[in-house]
């Protein structure tokens, strides 16, 4: 990888690079863990409905939620990755650090799933209505 505060041959910025990275982590994470693929899934439900329904504030919305939470499961999958890869054996420490990071991740997908049914709620009032 191109470091680009040392090398002035290459620019180190791409910003088509850095995007073509960043999906292939993301189409990584949705491969492999399905704590990120079902979020993504059904985000996109309650997207379409709400852009059907044209509440455009409640799309924006649980776009946030929805990236909030993404954030937090890809940096709680890093974390423990890299928890694990440093120390493979059972280590006190390291458990600690673990239990943080899916705390963190936890608080997320609480707030995201508050948000989705609300949203489902209301959908389901609508459709009643």
């Amino acid at each position: 990888m191109n470091n680009k505060f040392i090398s002035r041959i290459r620019s180190g910025y791409h910003p088509v690079r850095k995007i073509k990275v960043c999906l292939s982590g993301l189409r990584y994470a949705m491969r492999y863990d399905f704590s990120v693929a079902y979020k993504v899934y059904l985000s996109l439900v309650v997207i379409v409905v709400c852009f059907v329904m044209q509440q455009w504030v409640d799309s924006l919305l649980i776009i946030l939620v929805t990236s909030l939470v993404l954030i937090s499961e890809l940096f709680n999958s890093a974390i423990e990755s890299l928890c694990d890869f440093v120390e493979e054996n059972e280590n006190i420490k390291i458990k600690i650090i673990k239990d943080i990071s899916a705390a963190a991740a936890g608080i997320s997908i609480a707030l995201w799933f508050l948000v989705l049914f609300v949203e489902m709620f209301r959908f389901l009032r609508y459709m009643l209505d």
